[in-house]
C-alpha cells in the first residue's frame, strides 16, 4: 500500500482530467510537493475517462469560446509538451438546427463567436444534406460547422499529464478517497484519507460530480449536481464516409462521430433524475436507438460494441465554479463544467496555479466563473450544452 506523505503544499482533490492538469500545472511552476488523490484504482476513470472526448470552439458564450481558446491550442501541443499521443484530430463539429429557436440562438452564437475570431460556417439545410448525405436531415433548416472542432483522447490526456507530472515531483495516489477534511479557523488545514492524513497549505476540489460531496466535507456548499448520461459505439460501418463530422441534432441532444470503424452515439435524457447511478439505462438506450437510426439510417445495419454511462457535473448556469471559496479562502474548486469539462482542462489547470501561485488566474480574466456569481445572481447559462 502506498504511504501519503504526513504533508503538501497543495492537495489536489480528483485525478482526472482537472485533477491531473492542475497538479501537473503547479508543478511546472516549480511545486515540488503536490499530492493527487484519486478514488478509483485508476486515473481518470470517472467522468472524464467515460466522455465522448469532444473538443470545440462552439459556445453560446465569451467565457467559454476563451476558453476554448486557449485550451484547444494547448491539446495541439500536448504530445510535444509530454510525450503522450491524444489521438488528435479535426473531424469538425456539425450542429444540426431542427427548429426556429434553434436558428435564432445558432445565429447569435455564430456572430459572437465571429466577433471572437472564430471561422464558424453557417450552413443552410441543402448545403447540409449536400455536404453530409448520410444523415435523414429532411426536417433541417440550417447548420453551425467548423472545421478546428474535433476529438481528442480524454485517457491519454490524464495519463500525459500524471506522467509528465511524476517527473516533476507530483505524487499521486490512487484508491485514496477522500473521508474528510480537517478545517480549523476558516481554512482547510489537512485532507483524510484511508491511506493516511495531509497536512497542507491548499486544498483543490477538482473531484467532478462528487466535488460537492468534497464540499460538505469541508463545511463548502457547491451547487453542483450528478446526472447520467450514457453512450455507445458500434460494429464497423464500412459504407460510413471517411469525412463524416462530429454532428450534433442539437434540438434532441443526439450526437455521433467516428470510432475506429463504426461510430459513437450518445442522446441526453431531458428527464434524468439527478444522481450517481452509472448503470446503463437499458429503456432510454432503446430511445436513443430509434431516434439515431431516424436521423442515420445507415446505424440499422451496425452492431452493439460497447455501452457505458458517466455522469455529468452540472451547475445552474451550465457554468463550471473556478476559483478559491469565499468562506474557505484557501479551498480552491474546479469543478462543474457541465458536460464540456475535458476540453477546458488544459486551461483550467493553468488557471488554478496563477489562482494559487500568483494570487489570481491572469492568463484569462474569469472572474464571472467565481462562486460568488450565485449570490449575485449574476450569471448567464451556456446554451450549446449537449
Amino acid at each position: 500500500m502506498s504511504i501519503l506523505p504526513p504533508s503538501a503544499s497543495v492537495v489536489v482533490v480528483g485525478g482526472g482530467v482537472m485533477g491531473a492538469s492542475t497538479a501537473y500545472h503547479l508543478a511546472l511552476r516549480g511545486v515540488r510537493d503536490v499530492v493527487l488523490l484519486e478514488s478509483q484504482p485508476f486515473f481518470g476513470q470517472g467522468a472524464t475517462g467515460k466522455c465522448a472526448g469532444g473538443i470545440r470552439y462552439q459556445f453560446s458564450t465569451a467565457i467559454n469560446v476563451r476558453l476554448s481558446q486557449l485550451s484547444l491550442p494547448m491539446l495541439a501541443r500536448f504530445e510535444a509538451e509530454t510525450g503522450q499521443p491524444i489521438d488528435l484530430r479535426y473531424d469538425g463539429y456539425m450542429l444540426l438546427a431542427t427548429t426556429e429557436d434553434n436558428v435564432a440562438e445558432f445565429r447569435r452564437n455564430v456572430a459572437l463567436q465571429h466577433s471572437l475570431g472564430v471561422p464558424t460556417e453557417w450552413l443552410s439545410g441543402d448545403e447540409v444534406r449536400r455536404r453530409v448525405p448520410q444523415l435523414a436531415a429532411g426536417d433541417v433548416l440550417a447548420a453551425t460547422f467548423h472545421a478546428g472542432d474535433g476529438l481528442a483522447d480524454p485517457n491519454g490526456v490524464v495519463a500525459g499529464y500524471i506522467s509528465a507530472g511524476r517527473r516533476l515531483g507530483v505524487r499521486a495516489f490512487n484508491d485514496a478517497p477522500v473521508t474528510d477534511i480537517e478545517v480549523e479557523r476558516g481554512r482547510a488545514v489537512a485532507v483524510v484519507t484511508p491511506l493516511g492524513r495531509v497536512a497542507c497549505e491548499t486544498v483543490v476540489n477538482a473531484a467532478g460530480p462528487w466535488a460537492a460531496l468534497i464540499g460538505d466535507m469541508a463545511g463548502v456548499s457547491l451547487p453542483i449536481t450528478p446526472v447520467r448520461r450514457q453512450m455507445l459505439t458500434t460494429t464497423p460501418l464500412p459504407d460510413l464516409a471517411p469525412d463524416f463530422p462530429f454532428v450534433i441534432d442539437f434540438a434532441r441532444s443526439l450526437y455521433f462521430h467516428r470510432e475506429g470503424e463504426g461510430l459513437l452515439t450518445g442522446m441526453s435524457n431531458p428527464h434524468q433524475t439527478p444522481g450517481f447511478d452509472e448503470s446503463v439505462d437499458a429503456e432510454w438506450e432503446l430511445t436513443h436507438l430509434e431516434a439515431a437510426v431516424e436521423r442515420l439510417p445507415l446505424l440499422a445495419h451496425a452492431g452493439l460494441l460497447g455501452h457505458w454511462a458517466g455522469l455529468y457535473e452540472v451547475t445552474p448556469d451550465a457554468h463550471p465554479i473556478i476559483g478559491r471559496m469565499p468562506e474557505l479562502e484557501n479551498f480552491v474548486v474546479v469543478a462543474g463544467f457541465s458536460g464540456h469539462g475535458f476540453m477546458h482542462g488544459p486551461i483550467a489547470g493553468l488557471l488554478v496555479s496563477e489562482i494559487i501561485l500568483d494570487g489570481g488566474a491572469h492568463t484569462l480574466d474569469i472572474t464571472e466563473l467565481g462562486y460568488e456569481r450565485f449570490d449575485r445572481g449574476q450569471h448567464h447559462r451556456e446554451y450549446n450544452v449537449i
